[in-house]
């Protein structure tokens, strides 16, 4: 009869993963490629190609927030949420979904909010943007749809306090392609259900 043996434990990916999360809590750092290899050096390990995913180290960020920042941490969280809101409901035309770490929770002080909004006008989101006077910077992103890659509209705008917010804006048939998961996208009414507990 054989016994199942726990997966082995990998602590060389387990340090940098918590070394990563350290440095995005307390640093600030919010791109998760700059923060491994940053971490990885910190560690005497620049030169490995083990590098932990993203997936380990928003876990390992979500468990440095609860030890280290469990008073701080919820009331800039609540913060950012709520302002990815109150843009939400400014754009819902658009039935906006929010994305990445504000949803996630793993988001601090210098992350942004990520929206995906919705449009088969491309000119649409500009035109609101221009005539209800919001500032933004324009560019481009290159997401999958369908299958393919595409270049889609993307702004950026920042509010009072300097916080951003990224927007893309997809083609219509996109917002029922099934893509969407209820840990990784939310509609306006998830966003005020989080909110609400």
């Amino acid at each position: 009869m054989s016994r199942e043996h726990p997966p082995k434990r990998d602590l060389m990916r387990e340090q940098l993963a918590h070394q990563t999360a350290k440095l995005m809590a307390e640093d600030g750092v919010t791109d998760h490629a700059f923060a491994k290899r940053k971490a990885a050096r910190q560690l005497g390990a620049a030169d490995t190609q083990h590098l932990p995913s993203n997936q380990e180290i928003d876990e390992a960020l979500h468990s440095y927030r609860a030890l280290y920042q469990r008073d701080s941490h919820p009331v800039i969280l609540r913060q950012l949420r709520e302002d990815a809101l109150s843009m939400m409901r400014r754009l819902a035309e658009f039935h906006p979904y929010l994305t990445g770490s504000v949803l996630s929770g793993t988001a601090g002080k210098q992350s942004d909010i990520n929206l995906m909004l919705f449009s088969d006008d491309a000119k649409a989101v500009l035109l609101f943007l221009l005539k209800n006077s919001i500032e933004f910077d324009d560019g481009e992103w290159k997401v999958q749809v369908g299958g393919r890659q595409e270049t889609v509209p993307s702004y950026t705008v920042t509010g009072e306090t300097g916080m951003q917010t990224h927007i893309i804006v997809l083609p219509e048939n996109a917002r029922f392609s099934g893509s969407r998961h209820p840990e990784t996208h939310a509609d306006i009414a998830a966003v005020e259900a989080l909110l609400a507990v």
